[in-house]
């Protein structure tokens, strides 16, 4: 019902504004971006909103227990980007089955990637795609169980030790939480990108080539290339609905640097309702702001070390995106940096033999 609604909505406002409405198309733009995002906010905000709302003020509002759609935050960016490419031009000849298949192509639908319609509707549409092709069928087979080897045997094997650490156990050594930190590091890398391969395997099935989402992230020289890398089709939407339209690099470099900063809170809350999530995007926009104002100094960092530097920084900053609070937080980065002991494994004490060697084995897939 969420989606059905939310693709007659927007394919409404797309009318209006090329239509019968051209002289406030600005206005009606407005307002399908705030609807949209509003209802993005009721369904996954709202609680978050509350839950803050009500010490600070107190009041009792209540909380409203709804499920979370999924793909909801994807379908969003999705629409959004439609009605703009709308009013922008880009798209000008459409009709509502084509729009309506766009929207809802189930493979990227939960996870992505972020694909625009002018890259997926001549696919769909042109005569080629109607017909089976087993060449298609056979690569994306491939890539399919390729997604698939990565979210069940390394992703979930590695979920174990993560969730080990973060959720189980009230202290960590420096080696458990060290273990914990890189585990998901690499459990979420193999999680996403697994889900992502896929829904690019089974696109294929269909003769539809879906944008590619990653670029081997961990190997990164700095946090720039990193964003370069990882999740490229958000960073593309982000970059071009939110840091070109908040002024870009345009207003002087104080401007720019604020710029980064929002964009990546932004990206942060997108990511979750949550405080952590919120400060992993403010890590990585400051990550950036950093980065862009040592380019200006011209000094070379070797490579070796750049990669080096990137990567644990990557790593200590998904602490706080995976943690459920900042007390788990602190737990992981405390045993990290030596402030809780430096021996034992116990938190891998309730997992048999055969749970440790996968384990082991799963660390070294995702190293390799």
């Amino acid at each position: 019902v969420i989606l059905l609604s939310s693709i007659i909505f927007n394919y409404l406002i797309a009318k209006a504004i090329t239509t019968n409405y051209k002289h406030c198309s600005r206005n009606i733009l407005i307002l399908g971006i705030c609807v949209n995002v509003s209802g993005l906010i009721v369904f996954k905000y709202y609680n978050f909103l509350i839950n803050n709302i009500n010490p600070i003020f107190n009041i009792q509002l209540p909380l409203l227990h709804l499920g979370l759609g999924l793909g909801i935050s994807f379908i969003t960016f999705m629409q959004i980007a439609y009605i703009v490419q709308v009013y922008q031009g880009i798209i000008t000849d459409f009709n509502f089955k084509e729009y309506a298949l766009f929207a809802s192509f189930f493979p990227k639908l939960i996870n992505g990637p972020i694909a625009y319609y002018e890259e997926t509707i001549p696919q769909f549409t042109s005569p080629t795609s109607l017909k089976p092709n087993y060449d298609n069928m056979a690569k994306g087979s491939y890539i399919f169980f390729i997604g698939l080897f990565k979210k069940l045997v390394v992703a979930d094997t590695l979920a174990l030790v993560a969730n080990s650490g973060f959720d189980a156990s009230t202290t960590l050594t420096v080696i458990e939480a060290w273990l914990t930190s890189l585990a998901y590091t690499f459990q979420i890398y193999f999680d996403f990108s697994g889900y992502i391969d896929m829904a690019i395997g089974i696109a294929l099935f269909f003769n539809i080539l879906l944008p590619i989402n990653f670029n081997s992230p961990y190997k990164a020289m700095n946090i720039r290339d990193f964003w370069k890398r990882w999740h490229i089709t958000l960073t593309r939407f982000l970059t071009t609905y939110i840091y070109i339209p908040l002024g870009g690099n345009r207003n002087g470099e104080a401007s720019t640097l604020r710029n980064i900063i929002i964009t990546f809170v932004i990206s942060g809350f997108w990511h979750g309702a949550g405080w952590t999530f919120v400060f992993w995007g403010f890590l990585h926009g400051i990550a950036m702001v950093i980065n862009r104002l040592w380019e200006k100094t011209q000094i070379k960092i070797p490579k070796v070390l750049g990669a080096f530097i990137t990567f644990n920084f990557v790593n200590i900053a998904w602490v706080f995106f995976r943690a459920n609070t900042w007390a788990d937080a602190t737990k992981i980065l405390s045993g990290m940096f030596g402030f809780t002991g430096y021996k034992g494994f116990s938190f891998l004490a309730g997992y048999g033999r055969f749970d440790i060697i996968s384990m082991g084995i799963a660390f070294l897939l995702a190293i390799i």
